[in-house]
């Protein structure tokens, strides 16, 4: 019996750490593609690689799509305090639920992202985005890897609820 407890210990263990390395992988692959942006452009910077997509530099010193963004500077410790807080809670969601493969892997996916882009506010005070798709005159908000992951993650958190609720039927 006690060997059965270490095991599934052991099993919860690996699988955490499973999820932290992705998470890690998330943060690595966004701050390497923020570095290469900053050295590569200037703020304002835009490149056309494709009718529809547009490599820019641009700085969002508030949250998605530039909420708050000119609130005068709190929003920066205001939003990086969320993002320790958030996550905290998701490194507990992930110990406590690491057995769980698509939650696990979008909570992994949220807080790589989300701990990149507190890395940026720490760092610059800002966040550095990238990615800029538009049609004709529209252009959707310039974001970056760290908020794909984020979207990504919340998509597949969505899909594992609805996954949850049809197996409860």
């Amino acid at each position: 019996m006690a060997s059965s407890k270490k095991f599934a210990k052991s099993g919860t263990q690996q699988g955490l750490m499973l999820w932290l390395g992705i998470a890690l992988l998330v943060l690595v692959i966004d701050q390497f593609t923020k570095v290469l942006v900053i050295s590569a452009f200037q703020l304002g910077d835009s490149v056309r690689w494709t009718s529809f997509f547009n490599l820019v530099r641009v700085h969002n010193h508030g949250a998605a799509f530039s909420f708050l963004a000119g609130a005068g500077g709190w929003q920066r410790w205001f939003f990086t305090g969320i993002g320790v807080v958030a996550t905290l809670f998701m490194l507990a969601m992930l110990r406590s639920h690491a057995g769980q493969t698509l939650f696990s892997l979008a909570i992994a996916l949220i807080l790589g992202g989300a701990v990149g882009n507190v890395v940026d506010r720490l760092l610059h005070g800002y966040v550095v985005d990238f990615l800029d798709f538009h049609w004709a005159a529209w252009h959707f908000p310039a974001f970056n890897v760290a908020d794909s992951a984020i979207t990504l993650g919340a998509g597949l958190l969505i899909l594992d609820e609805i996954l949850r609720v049809r197996r409860g039927r």
